[in-house]
């Protein structure tokens, strides 16, 4: 298991799926649209640190679920305490790892950075896939 740069992570081996949530975002675009707008709806300025940091961390856990787990299953996005917690759901059971990139397989860079920007990241495996939930403070 990958140690954390920063902040708490856990793996567990259990996971309950969400049958009501709306679809997911198609794409990492449309992922970051909607946390853009739940920034705004909630008084965050998207100008700031906080906001680049949420948007790059929704970036990387969506790109990452379509380009390595198999597809994007679930995504949820709110915000409480000043607190955005991020859950992002694929169909890979496999837990992120970090990797070097290489010539002929470039990144590696995503995972850490994840793990570097958020205050909590926490992997839950299934049979089925897998869901990433992460904290982010916004201020």
């Amino acid at each position: 298991m990958p140690q954390p740069l920063h902040g708490a992570q856990r793996h567990r081996g259990e996971g309950v799926g969400d049958r009501h949530a709306p679809p997911p975002p198609e794409s990492a675009a449309a992922a970051r649209e909607h946390v853009r707008e739940l920034l705004l709806l909630v008084g965050v300025s998207l100008d700031g640190v906080p906001a680049a940091d949420a948007l790059l961390v929704t970036s990387e856990l969506v790109t990452n679920a379509i380009r390595h787990g198999h597809g994007l299953t679930g995504f949820r996005a709110a915000v409480a305490d000043g607190v955005l917690r991020l859950s992002v759901a694929d169909a890979n059971p496999l837990p992120p790892a970090a990797r070097t990139g290489s010539v002929d397989r470039p990144g590696g860079y995503g995972w850490p950075l994840v793990q570097r920007l958020t205050q909590h990241v926490e992997c839950t495996t299934r049979a089925d896939g897998k869901t990433i939930t992460a904290a982010l403070r916004l201020s």
